[in-house]
């Protein structure tokens, strides 16, 4: 719809009125066989209708901009404001009037803030009837209301990674089985369990040991369950779980690092380690994969756990 005629002062010409709506022509287009200019919405309305130009019924199969000339005689009018009725005195030109709304101070629209504590921005016609408490309860409610659908979705992305979890474990399982008699089958799954150790690894945070001198090589039982529950959390894949645990404790170490004298004699080799945090624990794990440069006499297959009292950053 166009503009009304009468926020207009001073004479506006015929040629800038709509023929469908009589008001000023607001976001013009014309028909381009007979350049009849009419207002965006009135047009589209028309010809959703009938496609015909309402003023000589000519056939329009669309539409294009008015002339820049058009355009510039309609952005010299001067009008007045939308918010005249609430008390802006402002007359303007046509061209500056949506820049100007949208700063008015009479626009009942205007978001303000509440001054009278809970700090919402509401607009300002709605000031007198605003109710803080009331506001604010709702605020809330539809805050919780959130959440639990938060929560919601988080359930079912748990429970749908937990049965994606289980059909993996089916699978790997029936990999294992048909591995024993299938050559192709024990390949594949070799180099499933392969990316799995390495995804794992990828995911833990690179640890910095300062203090060899302070290695347990021979942890007992209950540190050996602590350290293996922290691996289990940690995602590590449950082929090696056990493999690895069997290498926290020096009878299982490789020759370099079975005795104190070799752990001495090999101490500056400690350095050339890539180690991963376990998390949460004074321990690393040293994973084959890891450090294909370190010697076989100071690794082993799938890797090492070293626990320690302090030291590791």
């Amino acid at each position: 719809m166009g503009f009304e005629i009468n926020r207009f002062t001073g004479e506006v010409d015929d040629e800038l009125l709509c023929p469908i709506c009589s008001g000023v022509l607001e976001e013009p287009l014309q028909a381009p066989a007979c350049e009849h200019a009419f207002c965006s919405a009135c047009i589209h309305e028309w010809i959703s209708r009938q496609p015909t130009c309402p003023v000589d019924r000519q056939s329009i199969t669309q539409l294009r901009p008015v002339p820049r000339i058009l355009r510039n005689l309609l952005a010299r009018l001067s009008i007045t404001c939308d918010n005249a009725m609430y008390g802006c005195q402002a007359v303007l030109k046509l061209d500056a009037l949506s820049s100007h709304l949208s700063e008015c101070e009479h626009n009942p629209k205007k978001p303000v803030p509440c001054e009278q504590g809970c700090g919402l921005i509401i607009p300002m016609d709605e000031l007198k009837d605003h109710n803080c408490v009331r506001e604010l309860r709702a605020l809330i409610h539809s805050q919780q209301q959130k959440i639990q659908d938060f929560q919601q979705e988080i359930a079912d992305q748990r429970f749908q990674i937990n049965e994606q979890k289980r059909e993996l474990y089916i699978l790997k399982d029936f990999m294992r089985a048909m591995r024993v008699s299938n050559p192709t089958m024990r390949a594949l799954a070799d180099d499933m369990e392969r990316d799995e150790v390495v995804r794992w690894s990828n995911s833990l945070a690179r640890a910095r040991v300062t203090r060899w001198g302070g290695m347990i090589s021979t942890p007992d039982d209950l540190l050996q369950a602590v350290i293996k529950r922290s691996l289990a959390d940690s995602g590590c894949p449950a082929h090696i779980v056990d493999d690895l645990m069997e290498k926290c404790h020096e009878r299982s170490w490789p020759l370099g690092l079975s005795s104190l004298e070799t752990r001495q004699n090999n101490r500056r080799q400690y350095e050339n380690y890539v180690c991963k945090r376990i998390p949460g624990k004074q321990a690393v794990v040293i994973l084959a994969c890891d450090n294909p440069h370190i010697n076989e006499d100071m690794m082993a297959d799938p890797g090492l756990v070293m626990i320690f009292a302090h030291g590791i950053e």
